[in-house]
């Protein structure tokens, strides 16, 4: 063609089908898994471990939505579901009252707790039991890759 796309080859084109395959069907099986043993969608389990890596579980909205890459209205609404459930506490930004900082409770991270054993076991299931130490390392490396160039095209 003349429009000087750079369309992919069948090789590349078969790739892509199967990394968006596996990746879509990965996060609902990954969200089935943790709802039925902890009744927490993906969503929040994300919100989860992003405040308990958080020093004092803690962090404001906007650097927790570009954390989980879920956009702001979204996030709002997902901590508001926490909330409802004591899970998360929302509190005024020390030092700029426009802000919001979301703080994992007790409750949430002793949810967390218990969700996290099955959700690994999820994990190892899906992805790890399915490759060998080679896999982990190409994994591991085209991720990387993939992430870097989004990174590069953000700062572009």
């Amino acid at each position: 063609m003349a429009d000087g796309t750079r369309w992919l080859t069948p090789e590349e084109l078969g790739a892509w089908r199967s990394l968006l395959d596996a990746t879509q069907l990965l996060l609902d099986r990954l969200g089935d898994d943790l709802e039925a043993d902890a009744g927490l969608s993906h969503a929040d389990y994300e919100v989860f471990v992003r405040l308990s890596d958080a020093e004092g579980h803690r962090m404001r909205m906007s650097e927790l939505s570009d954390r989980t890459s879920f956009s702001r209205s979204r996030l709002s609404h997902a901590v508001r579901r926490l909330e409802a459930r004591g899970f998360v506490s929302r509190e005024p930004c020390p030092g700029d009252r426009r802000g919001t900082v979301a703080r994992l409770t007790d409750a949430g991270y002793a949810q967390l707790v218990a969700a996290a054993p099955g959700h690994v076991a999820s994990v190892r299931r899906y992805v790890f039991d399915a490759l060998d130490q080679g896999d982990v390392a190409d994994l591991q490396r085209i991720a990387s890759a993939i992430l870097d160039a989004i990174a590069a095209a953000d700062d572009a």
